[in-house]
């Protein structure tokens, strides 16, 4: 099924070997391409990737768009957020045929995001309000100066372009997404001058809120709380709960918390691996059938990339 795939993954970083182990566990060889300098990426000699028609691009974010120009041609893409760092990028990535780009969004293939697709199975009303709190404190760390995300010049969003996008995508991949408030963004780490800290407001149907907070100066802390009229869904580092219905009452006849319906066993982290998995394997279903990527789907994140620029 695999046989006809030369395979090349760009970059080599933690994400990288994220990606590597899930195609060594599917026993698929490849190929891995170093960029050789962060500065002068766009002067690399890139005909020996020409060989190559399955592109991994798991580089710098400010390299996403050098290697989709120079590639797209050769074979299929599978993308890192976001694909363009700048106007000028975005304007020309819209002219390229994206018919075989595809840009990872693995937060569609979560868990959490099966559970608020499915909200009816569980008589959960509407969503009315949901919070989004994402944080760790990697910005605190000396090494952070060389981490690409703590540079204006190849991350210059941070957290917002980083962590936050895959929940703005996810809203508007589930729910319609009227307005995208200015975000607020923060540097406080002395170890890098992008932003470490986003605060993201979005409207709903033009009726209610949502808040996405991310952070790299704040203790780990990854939970979610998405209400609804009868009933919430919680997500933290151990587990997800549905929760209802609104009017439970005690035995006294007041009003209490509502019950867990259902809870699930599944970790932040193992929700994160297996949707990331999940996204691979989609992307392959494509690939092995010679399938082309929805043109509506890339005209959305491409919508959602200018958000954060």
């Amino acid at each position: 099924m695999y046989k006809h795939l030369k395979i090349c993954i760009i970059g080599n970083g933690i994400h990288s070997k994220r990606i590597q182990k899930i195609l060594s566990k599917k026993k698929l060889n490849f190929f891995i391409y170093k960029p050789h300098s962060k500065k002068n990426f766009k002067k690399e000699n890139l005909n020996v990737l020409k060989r190559y028609n399955v592109f991994f691009i798991i580089s710098p974010n400010h390299t996403h768009f050098h290697y989709i120009k120079s590639l797209h041609k050769y074979g299929y893409i599978f993308c890192e957020k976001p694909p363009a760092n700048n106007e000028i990028e975005l304007n020309k990535l819209s002219k390229i045929n994206s018919k075989k780009i595809y840009y990872n969004f693995n937060f569609r293939f979560s868990k959490i995001a099966k559970i608020l697709s499915d909200s009816n199975k569980y008589n959960l009303g509407k969503l009315v309000h949901a919070n989004i709190v994402s944080c760790k404190s990697i910005a605190f760390k000396k090494d952070y100066k060389f981490n690409p995300r703590s540079s204006m010049k190849t991350c210059p969003k941070g957290v917002l372009e980083m962590v936050a996008i895959h929940w703005i995508d996810l809203f508007y991949y589930l729910f319609n997404v009227t307005k995208v408030n200015k975000p607020c963004l923060l540097n406080l780490s002395k170890f890098g001058n992008s932003f470490d800290n986003s605060n993201v407001t979005l409207e709903i149907n033009k009726k209610f809120l949502v808040y996405i907070f991310c952070s790299y100066t704040t203790p780990l802390i990854n939970k979610k709380i998405f209400i609804y009229e009868n009933g919430v869904v919680e997500q933290d580092e151990k587990f997800i709960k549905i929760k209802g219905p609104a009017l439970n009452y005690d035995s006294k006849k007041f009003l209490k918390p509502p019950n867990i319906i259902k809870k699930f066993n599944i970790s932040d982290k193992v929700d994160y691996s297996e949707s990331l998995k999940k996204s691979v394997d989609y992307f392959f279903t494509k690939v092995v059938n010679k399938k082309i990527f929805s043109k509506k789907n890339n005209l959305m994140v491409l919508s959602i990339n200018k958000l954060i620029i």
